[in-house]
């Protein structure tokens, strides 16, 4: 599907690319981009991945840079002036930089080939991940009407892949979807009250690399805790830990020196390990889509794998709690606006386009507010265009030469203790005359032999002699508000969209619930009936195929027999007696269990008079 994928977005076509999680879709724009002049930009709400992809890029000598919310002026001037005057053959953008007048005028003056909109499903409100900024990518398109998109995702129902050519302005509806079956993943949802005896029982008996995935960061570190205690080596992931920590916990399991990643669903994106043999959900994902993206992360490399849903009655009544914990009405949206404003002091009519660090859990702890309506609350605020809400990313340390050469030069003269401090960055770090070079000053730190804080203070006294600029590493999310604080009476909030998203989300919530709780249709087939594909063939590997084919039929032999029923039902109903009479086979138990089969999974359909008829 790839090939055909690039085709089309060389021929200038407008094109929507559904590829399952880890169906290469990076490789669809990376290719086009590179065999055309010009710049590719490729629009991502991930900014760990953007990075991610910048510097594989950079590694292969392809010149790449990516601009995200948090960034200073100086820095993405450079950026931009890169993309128009220098070889920058990629730039990579988060949906909010998009509108940002500093941007919209230098893409004006781009030579761009076409745009890639990674994570397409985020324009659908109708999708479950929205976000409102990726619907300002049709300004580029109104600037330059000639572009051609490339929307990619790997999770789209059939409503979200029509919304997304819509929201895009396809001037003609193309999409290419490659199927979601996965023959070698096996999906299971055992009910189970003792989960931690299960999940012990499973990872014994399913030998390799495993994720194991649960609610909430307490309940990493327990079930790690757990999983170790019981001679299985494991380690826990979340959102909370520094940067560092979790580059570290991730190499290492990547590097199989950990078997077991035990994680909330912060983990996993982008993350390519073609060996896991097993994923375990200890608790209910927010969606189908979720739950199919973090469950295709087992058995990429084609091998027999495990997706495990260990589910009881408490998951039941936690889910249908979550709406009401989760969703907050317009008087606390406006309620988290007014203490957002007194906790930053930001005065009435002032922050427009100030950025400020935010931790989320040390505003609810001050505010007595509950986190997930908080933030449900900024997600909404987001949509009417009040602020934006950053994802927490390591931002290393940065310096960039401000001066040029002869300045640089008559400044050491007159400041000679300064010439080996310029000598040993300028060989460590290249490029700090043309950009922004990443610094560690724990290492300039061991090769001055100075300790840390005279580094830091170097680097503060040559920012204010106006020789570099210097920006300190920051591992935290904030808000940019993109305009000024109002009175909370101004605050005019779309109490339609509030509504519609509740619906929305509520809607997910069933259809995991509905996946957890029926125990008669083809696992596989559940999930690939809720993105839309029909006639698939049954897995023969899930918890339900397996458990009631009770007469041992082996998939070769049910594939068969379904091949026949199917060829005697397809276009006129049938009496039992007669199918039986018109389909030789050995033992009718097979015959009736595979009919069975076929009408719990919506295939074969028995008629007001009794007969069957094949509907699909």
């Amino acid at each position: 599907m790839q090939e055909d994928i690039i085709n089309s977005i060389l021929d200038g076509k407008d094109t929507l690319a559904l590829l399952p999680t880890g169906g290469g879709k990076s490789i669809c724009f990376q290719i086009p981009a590179l065999a055309q002049e010009g710049v590719c930009i490729v629009v991502s709400p991930l900014i760990a991945l953007m990075k991610d992809q910048v510097q594989n890029l950079k590694a292969r000598s392809i010149k790449a840079t990516a601009l995200y919310s948090g960034m200073r002026k100086q820095e993405i001037d450079i950026a931009l002036d890169n993309c128009i005057y220098g070889d920058t053959k990629f730039l990579y953008l988060s949906p909010e930089r998009l509108a940002s007048t500093l941007f919209v005028e230098r893409f004006k003056k781009m030579n761009i080939n076409f745009i890639a909109v990674d994570e397409a499903h985020c324009i659908s409100q109708w999708g479950y991940d929205f976000r409102p900024a990726y619907l300002k990518i049709n300004e580029l398109r109104n600037i330059k009407p000639e572009l051609s998109i490339l929307a990619l995702t790997a999770t789209a129902t059939p409503e979200v892949v029509i919304d997304i050519q819509e929201k895009l302005e396809f001037k003609t509806q193309n999409l290419l979807q490659k199927s979601f079956y996965r023959s070698n993943l096996s999906y299971s949802v055992l009910y189970e009250n003792a989960k931690h005896k299960k999940l012990l029982d499973i990872l014994q008996k399913v030998k390799g690399s495993a994720i194991v995935y649960v609610q909430n960061r307490r309940g990493t570190k327990e079930i790690s805790d757990l999983l170790n205690h019981n001679f299985i080596k494991a380690n826990y992931y979340h959102a909370g830990l520094s940067n560092d920590e979790r580059d570290k916990r991730q190499q290492n399991w990547i590097k199989n020196k950990t078997r077991v990643i035990v994680a909330t669903n912060a983990f996993g994106m982008g993350i390519d390990k073609p060996n896991v043999r097993v994923v375990i959900h200890l608790t209910l994902a927010d969606s189908l889509e979720a739950y199919f993206q973090e469950a295709g992360r087992a058995g990429r490399d084609g091998k027999k794998a495990y997706a495990v849903l260990l589910y009881n009655e408490s998951d039941k009544i936690r889910k249908q709690s979550i709406l009401k914990d989760t969703m907050p009405s317009i008087d606390e949206i406006k309620e988290v606006y007014e203490k957002l404003g007194i906790f930053f002091q930001l005065a009435i009519g002032s922050g427009k386009e100030k950025s400020f660090n935010f931790d989320i859990s040390e505003f609810c702890n001050k505010t007595n507010l509950n986190v997930l309506k908080v933030y449900t609350s900024l997600k909404f605020l987001e949509y009417d265009e009040y602020l934006i809400l950053s994802e927490a990313i390591n931002q290393p340390s940065k310096v960039l030469i401000k001066c040029d050469k002869k300045v640089l030069s008559e400044f050491i003269k007159r400041n000679k203790n300064y010439d080996i401090f310029f000598k040993t960055m300028l060989r460590t770090y290249g490029g700090m005359f043309e950009g922004f070079a990443k610094i560690k000053e724990n290492f300039l730190a061991q090769k001055l032999n100075k300790t840390l804080q005279q580094i830091k203070d170097s680097l503060a006294f040559l920012e204010k002699q106006n020789i570099i600029i210097y920006q300190k590493q920051n591992n935290n999310p904030f808000i940019y508000f993109l305009k000024e604080r109002l009175e909370i009476n101004n605050l005019l909030l779309n109490t339609k969209n509030i509504k519609q998203r509740i619906k929305i989300f509520n809607t997910k919530h069933k259809e995991m619930l509905k996946y957890g709780e029926q125990k008669n249709k083809c696992r596989s087939n559940a999930l690939l009936e809720y993105f839309g594909e029909k006639n698939n063939i049954l897995c023969g590997i899930c918890d339900v195929c397996l458990g009631r084919n009770k007469l041992n039929i082996s998939k070769t032999e049910q594939e068969k027999i379904i091949a026949l029923i199917k060829n005697e039902l397809f276009e006129n109903s049938k009496a039992l007696s007669v199918i039986e009479k018109n389909i030789k086979i050995n033992n009718l138990e097979k015959l009736y269990e595979t009919i069975r089969f076929l009408m719990d999974n919506g295939f074969v359909y028995r008629l007001h008079n009794g007969e069957l008829i094949w509907k699909r």
